[in-house]
Order: structure tokens, then C-alpha cells, then sequence
């Protein structure tokens, strides 16, 4: 009986050997698959900002594809088996292993209509980095090519050509950080509908990160945050007390309870890759927090925002 990962590399080996097929006379090789891969993943949205991607991009597509599955917003994305060559009933085992979207995100050639993407896709900023990266090569392959065909006459003097770095190639990226790991599991953010009874707060949380899922907090390694700001990676608090109307001694207790709160939620958003904000909606009470702890400060805004 074949084991589940037995049925994943199974299915992978399949996909893979579609995508070593040899080219059709006349047709160009591929002169750069790593750019292939970056162009092509530039399209979908990825919750690691595309790191794992970069770190795969020399792979086949199919390899690429399972080992960063995992880390696509698949909140975004909508799989279609247009083909049914995904179906459960054709590959039960490894479509019970792997799931038909991953046979369909896997698949080496694009087939129309199979993996929908919903909403405007910004490119994550790794894959940027790496398809810039190759335009600055390109670009000076061009140049070198430019110089060498010039009459040797015309040829600049060897003592003024800037030195070229030993080693860079068309293929050379810029490395990868060394705190761009994978996400673990438990950081991925998942909706769960906002807490009722405080509607002025929930349309706050809403409407003025804004929220990436509105209507919902997210949830991160077990903490309830209000918002996931849209487009980018960074996790909300919002307060909207009527801190200015309480008395001093009032404001004192809540500020204390709510920076014991804020500073273990600002840890669990940077522990795994998150930026965190908290809005309040007062300046008295943005200041009132930072008295009591002044390494807020570049986290607290005010929203503005009324009960």
C-alpha cells in the first residue's frame, strides 16, 4: 500500500517527467528555466513574499511547485480541474496525498482557467528582486557584447574597464537572507470572524489598516489580531476606548493592562515575520501607552476612529 509520500513523490516523478520532455524541432530551449520559474510564479500571490520561490527557482517547475505550495496565499487562489487530469478518480492515492490543486499548480505547462487568482496581484518583493536582477545582467551582456564587436582600435583601454566581479553570471541572485525562512505552519494567518458586540471596532479594524479580510480577525500562532493589512505583511491592534474620558486612575490600570497585552502581541507578530501596528483613537492615548512603555512608539498610530 503506498504511503502518502510514497503517492506525493509519485506524482511529482510524473510531473517532473513532463517537464524534461525534449523541445520540438525548431523550437528554442529555454536558455534560463530559473527565470522561467520567476516570471511565472510573479503571478501568484505568496505569503513568504516569495521567498521560497527564489530559494527553488533552479528547480523544475513541478519541484518548485511541491515544496512551495505550502506557502501560497491559497486564500487568493481557486483551482479548476478543466482537464480532469487531476481528478481523484484517475490518481486516488497521490490526489488523496497532495490534493487536486497542487497537481494543477504543479502541472509543467500552464493550462488556461485551471488556477484562478483572486484580486490584483502585487509581485513579492524576493521574485522582484531576483527578475531585477536578472535584467541587470542581461542588460550587461549587452554591453559586453557591444565592446567586443567594435574595432579593436575603438576598444577602451584595459586600466579603464571597471573590474567585473569573479563568479556572477546570468544566473547569480543577490543570497537570501539569512531571516527569510520558510514560515512555520503556525504563522500562516487565518480568518476567523471578528468578536461581536462592538461594531464602531470591528468597522475600524476594517476599514482602516484596511483590512486584507474584512468582516475577520486573523489568527497567528494562536493570538487573535484584528486586521491583516492588504498587500502587505503586517498584523493590527486596534483600541478604540473612550480613553480620554476616563479618570487618571481609570487610564492608568487600562494602559497598564493593555501594554502587557501589546508587547506579547508585537512578539508573536515578529517571531514570525510580521510587522505589527496598534491604532488608537486618540493622541492622549497613544501617549498614555508610551509613558508606560516607550518602544511602542513606532508601532502606535492614530486612527482616529469613533465608538
Amino acid at each position: 500500500m503506498l504511503t502518502p509520500r510514497h503517492s506525493a513523490l509519485l506524482l511529482l516523478i510524473l510531473l517532473s517527467a513532463c517537464a524534461s520532455m525534449e523541445p520540438l524541432p525548431g523550437e528554442r530551449a529555454d536558455p534560463s528555466p530559473r527565470l522561467t520559474n520567476l516570471q511565472r510564479a510573479a503571478q501568484y500571490p505568496w505569503m513568504d513574499d516569495g521567498h521560497c520561490v527564489v530559494r527553488e527557482a533552479s528547480n523544475k517547475w513541478p519541484i518548485l511547485a511541491e515544496r512551495c505550495f505550502h506557502a501560497l496565499d491559497h486564500d487568493r487562489i481557486r483551482f479548476r480541474d478543466v482537464t480532469g487530469q487531476c481528478a481523484v478518480a484517475s490518481a486516488p492515492a497521490a490526489a488523496a496525498a497532495m490534493g487536486v490543486g497542487l497537481c494543477l499548480f504543479a502541472s509543467p505547462a500552464v493550462i488556461t482557467g485551471a488556477v484562478i487568482v483572486i484580486a490584483t496581484v502585487v509581485v513579492a518583493i524576493a521574485i522582484k528582486e531576483g527578475l531585477d536582477a536578472y535584467e541587470r545582467s542581461a542588460s550587461s551582456e549587452r554591453a559586453k557584447r557591444k565592446i567586443q564587436i567594435r574595432p579593436s582600435s575603438e576598444q577602451e583601454p584595459v586600466t579603464n574597464r571597471e573590474p567585473t566581479p569573479r563568479g556572477l553570471g546570468r544566473d547569480w541572485l543577490p543570497p537570501v537572507s539569512s531571516d527569510s525562512t520558510e514560515p512555520r505552519p503556525e504563522c500562516r494567518p487565518v480568518p476567523v470572524p471578528h468578536l461581536g458586540g462592538d461594531a464602531a471596532h470591528n468597522e475600524c479594524a476594517d476599514e482602516f489598516p484596511p483590512n486584507r479580510y474584512p468582516g475577520m480577525d486573523v489568527l497567528v500562532n494562536g493570538k487573535r489580531f484584528d486586521a491583516l493589512q492588504v498587500g502587505v505583511r503586517v498584523l493590527w491592534e486596534i483600541k478604540t476606548d473612550q480613553f480620554d474620558t476616563y479618570s487618571e486612575f481609570l487610564q492608568e490600570q487600562v494602559g497598564e493592562t493593555q501594554v502587557e497585552a501589546l508587547l506579547e502581541e508585537r512578539r508573536i507578530a515578529q517571531a514570525c515575520g510580521y510587522g505589527f501596528v496598534i491604532g488608537v483613537s486618540s493622541a492622549a492615548h497613544r501617549q498614555a501607552l508610551l509613558d508606560l512603555e516607550p518602544s511602542l512608539a513606532p508601532h502606535i498610530v492614530v486612527t482616529g476612529c469613533k465608538r
